[in-house]
C-alpha cells in the first residue's frame, strides 16, 4: 500500500482547493492529476477506487473538503451571519422582509436536491464514472456547457429595474448599519431577486457535480447566468450555495478522519488540510474580483482543451 506523504498531500490538497471553487472540476482534476503523473500517485488514488469505503485515501479527501467548507464559511461569515440571523428571524415572524432573510430559503431550497440526490448517488456514479476517460469526457463536457451558459446569460440580460418589481426590499433595522455592511447588503439585492423556482433548478444543476469532470460551481453559475444573474452574482450565489453542501457532505464523512485507517498518516492529512484551506481562501478571493468585470469564458476553453488532450490520453 502507498504511503501518502507530505508533497503529495501538499500537491493534492492545493490543486482540490483551487479547482473545487475555479468552475473546472475538483473531483475531475484530482482523477486527471494523479493519472497523468503515474506511479505512485495512481496506486495512492486507487486506494479509493470502485468499491473502496473506510480507505486512508477517503479520509484525506473527507478532510480537504471539510477544510474547503471551513474557508467559505471564514470569507463569508459576515453574509453567513446575516443569513442565519434571518433564516431564525422568519421562523418566527414567518415574513420575508429582508435580504438576508429571502437569501436563507432560496439557499435551503437549493440545497434540497444535492442534499437528497447526493448520498444516493454518490458512490455508485464515482465507482462507475471515476477512471480517466470518464472523467476527460465530464471535463470537456463541462467546458461546452460553460459556453453555453455565455449564450444563456446574453440571452437573459437582466435589468435593476425587473430586479426591483421582483423583489421589493423592506429596510429592517436591528440596529445601526455600517455603511460597508449597507453597501454589501444593497450588493446582494439581484441574489434575492430569484424565484424559490430558481433556487429548485439552480440547486439540480448542482448536482452535475456528482460526476468526475462536471465543476459544482461552474454548474451553479451557468444556473444563475440562465436566471439572469449578473456573473458577479452568480459567482457568489455559486459559493454560498457550496457552503452547505460541501460541509455536510464532509460532515457526514468525518469518522473517516479518525477511524484506524488514517494511523501514519494523520501528519500528512493535516497539511494537505491546511493547503487546501488557503488555496480555496485565494481562489475565492480571486474569483469574486474576477467575475466583476470578466467571464467563463477562459475556463471553458481551458476545460475543452485540457478534456480533450486527456481523452486521447487515456482512450
Amino acid at each position: 500500500m502507498t504511503m501518502l506523504t507530505y508533497f503529495q498531500a501538499t500537491v493534492i490538497g492545493a490543486v482540490q482547493g483551487i479547482t473545487e471553487l475555479f468552475p473546472i472540476s475538483s473531483l475531475g482534476h484530482t482523477v486527471l492529476l494523479v493519472a497523468w503523473l503515474g506511479g505512485d500517485w495512481m496506486q495512492l488514488a486507487s486506494q479509493g477506487g470502485e468499491s473502496a469505503t473506510h480507505t486512508p485515501y477517503l479520509a484525506f479527501v473527507v478532510a480537504l473538503h471539510v477544510a474547503t467548507a471551513v474557508a467559505l464559511l471564514g470569507y463569508y461569515r459576515r453574509d453567513w451571519c446575516a443569513i442565519v440571523a434571518g433564516f431564525i428571524t422568519t421562523l418566527r415572524t414567518r415574513r420575508l422582509d429582508t435580504i438576508p432573510q429571502r437569501l436563507a430559503w432560496l439557499i435551503v431550497i437549493a440545497t434540497v436536491p444535492v442534499g437528497v440526490l447526493g448520498p444516493l448517488l454518490d458512490h455508485p456514479l464515482h465507482a462507475l464514472f471515476a477512471a480517466p476517460i470518464y472523467a476527460s469526457i465530464f471535463l470537456t463536457l463541462n467546458g461546452v456547457v460553460l459556453f453555453v451558459g455565455e449564450g444563456l446569460r446574453r440571452r437573459n440580460e437582466p435589468t435593476l429595474a425587473e430586479y426591483g418589481r421582483r423583489f421589493a426590499l423592506r429596510s429592517q433595522h436591528g440596529g445601526v448599519l455600517t455603511a460597508e455592511a449597507e453597501t454589501r447588503r444593497q450588493s446582494d439585492r439581484p441574489l434575492a431577486a430569484l424565484g424559490f423556482g430558481d433556487a429548485v433548478g439552480i440547486g439540480f444543476a448542482q448536482v452535475g457535480a456528482l460526476l468526475a469532470g462536471f465543476s459544482r460551481a461552474g454548474l451553479t453559475m451557468v444556473g444563475g447566468l440562465w436566471r439572469g444573474l449578473e456573473h458577479e452574482h452568480a459567482a457568489k450565489f455559486a459559493f454560498l450555495l457550496a457552503t452547505p453542501a460541501i460541509l455536510g457532505a464532509g460532515l457526514l464523512e468525518m469518522p473517516e478522519l479518525f477511524g484506524p485507517q488514517t494511523i501514519g498518516i494523520r501528519g500528512p492529512v493535516l497539511v494537505g488540510a491546511i493547503a487546501s484551506g488557503v488555496s480555496s481562501w485565494l481562489a475565492v478571493r480571486f474569483l469574486e474580483r474576477y467575475f466583476r468585470t470578466h467571464r467563463l469564458l477562459p475556463f471553458a476553453l481551458y476545460c475543452v482543451v485540457v478534456g480533450t488532450l486527456s481523452i486521447i490520453r487515456f482512450s
